[in-house]
């Protein structure tokens, strides 16, 4: 190997790993923090007046249960677009998604596991939205939720 073939190869490294690195500081410091960034929503959507209760009632487990009611709530935003679902009943149930479903803002929606008895999960909707959900376990419990602006 002469020496001319030796300094390329240096010179053809140093040029790599600065070109790899000017990559690296471009990827951190603008494209991954604007690619993560949450859009903007208006304080009283993110802190809303109360809270949307959804119980899932004690027997809903029994397929047919009188006291299971599909529940087909609606929330306003800035009024009750947080959204609590509260497990009364002796079973683990789950809040699944029908369809895959994200908002802008809060990520996916749907319980990352059971919900045990006592247990709840919380939504926060920030935008205008329907969406139907069931119970991962119990498919014949469904529910679905629509939220719309505020006329107000």
């Amino acid at each position: 190997m002469s020496a001319t073939s030796s300094h390329a190869y240096g010179i053809g490294m140093i040029a790599l790993i600065i070109g790899m690195s000017a990559v690296t500081v471009f990827y951190t410091s603008f494209y991954l923090p604007e690619s993560l960034a949450k859009p903007s929503v208006s304080e009283h959507i993110l802190h809303p007046e109360k809270e949307l209760i959804i119980e899932i009632v004690p027997g809903a487990v029994i397929e047919g249960n009188e006291n299971y009611v599909p529940n087909k709530a609606e929330a306003l935003l800035e009024i009750n677009n947080k959204v609590i679902w509260q497990n009364h009943d002796d079973t683990a149930h789950t809040v699944t998604p029908d369809h895959r479903h994200a908002d802008a803002y809060s990520g996916d929606f749907g319980s990352t596991g059971v919900l045990k008895p006592g247990d709840t999960y919380e939504f926060l909707f920030t935008e205008a939205q329907e969406v139907h959900y069931h119970c991962q376990p119990h498919p014949w419990m469904t529910g679905s939720i629509i939220v719309e602006v505020s006329r107000f």
